[in-house]
């Protein structure tokens, strides 16, 4: 599997500074760092399974119409486009249709304060609306299908036909083979393609990559595709965009964890996953800082300080 590494304050050797981990928790939200742990983690299981023929795309920022927004994972396939948001909480919670309830010490169901299949839903929304914008066809019997994958093992899924596929974390295996064993609608040189044309958008002089079936028979590519994955999609997506419109503002990464011996609760204002797009409400900045930031970077700063000169007091009285 080909992986087109975009995260930000990373290195080519995939490593991230002390320092850089501190500016990716003050820009993208605390909880980065532990969700990108978790796509890491998912992203090593596939990269298992999957040989060549598939291209994934880690965090890529998308330049949407007045904002930025950063896509966790995009998987393609022969079998279609796959936009992965992997979840680190854990706790245990309810899918049923569009319905994403917690589930409390005592087995009741209720409403979460954020719908993770619909967060899901709405970051391939946004890959389809930038894939609209950049001119990029996709044939219709492919749609960009939404994935939510737990990544926590102490995260427990009931699922009851979920309108997006909801994959537990020890079930990443045999999604990864469901995806082996669709039918195929893309060739490998048709994959490479539009990943490329993804992660570098061209000019609209540019020729636009074609979508091409493996079989020769023009159905391969009007035919939908084995299994319930394209109508499970088209039914969110539906259900979106009656009830409520895309927002950019409801993706991110901030993701809290819940007290121990409690299931995880998600707070109800989603951090950005972009930096062009300040977190609601606003606050006084010094310098494009919060005071909240200057003030972990002071703490921070002083604690260096304080390293280096109990350095220096043992190396003075040790002579």
């Amino acid at each position: 599997m080909k992986i087109i590494e975009k995260t930000p304050f990373q290195t080519e050797k995939g490593e991230i500074s002390l320092l850089d981990r501190v500016q990716g928790m003050l820009r993208y939200g605390f909880s980065w760092y532990s969700e990108l742990e978790a796509q890491n983690t998912v992203i090593d299981q596939l990269n298992r399974v999957f040989e060549k023929g598939f291209v994934l795309i880690h965090n890529l920022t998308l330049t949407l119409p007045g904002v930025e927004i950063m896509e966790p994972i995009i998987l393609i396939g022969p079998g279609g486009i796959y936009v992965i948001y992997v979840t680190h909480v854990r706790g245990q919670y309810e899918a049923k249709g569009d319905q994403w309830n917690v589930v409390d010490n005592n087995g009741r169901p209720q409403s979460a304060s954020v719908n993770l299949m619909g967060l899901a839903a709405r970051h391939a929304k946004a890959v389809e609306r930038y894939l609209q914008i950049q001119k990029i066809d996709v044939p219709s019997p492919a749609p960009v299908e939404p994935v939510l994958i737990a990544a926590n093992p102490g995260m427990h899924i009931d699922s009851t036909r979920p309108v997006v596929r909801v994959v537990q974390s020890d079930a990443v295996k045999q999604f990864a083979a469901s995806l082996l064993q669709a039918k195929p609608i893309f060739t490998t040189e048709y994959i490479y393609n539009l990943a490329d044309r993804i992660v570098a958008p061209q000019s609209k002089s540019e020729v636009e990559p074609r979508p091409a079936a493996p079989a020769p028979a023009p159905e391969a590519v009007s035919a939908p595709p084995a299994g319930n994955a394209a109508a499970r999609a088209h039914a969110i997506f539906d259900a979106s965009a009656q009830a409520q419109p895309f927002n950019p503002a409801d993706l991110g990464f901030a993701l809290q964890e819940a007290p121990a011996g409690q299931p995880e609760a998600v707070p109800q204002n989603l951090r950005e996953s972009s930096p062009s797009q300040p977190l609601p409400p606003p606050k006084p900045r010094r310098r494009g800082m919060s005071f909240m930031q200057i003030a972990v970077l002071g703490f921070i700063l002083l604690v260096w300080v304080c390293i280096l000169a109990g350095f220096g007091y043992l190396i003075f009285f040790s002579k």
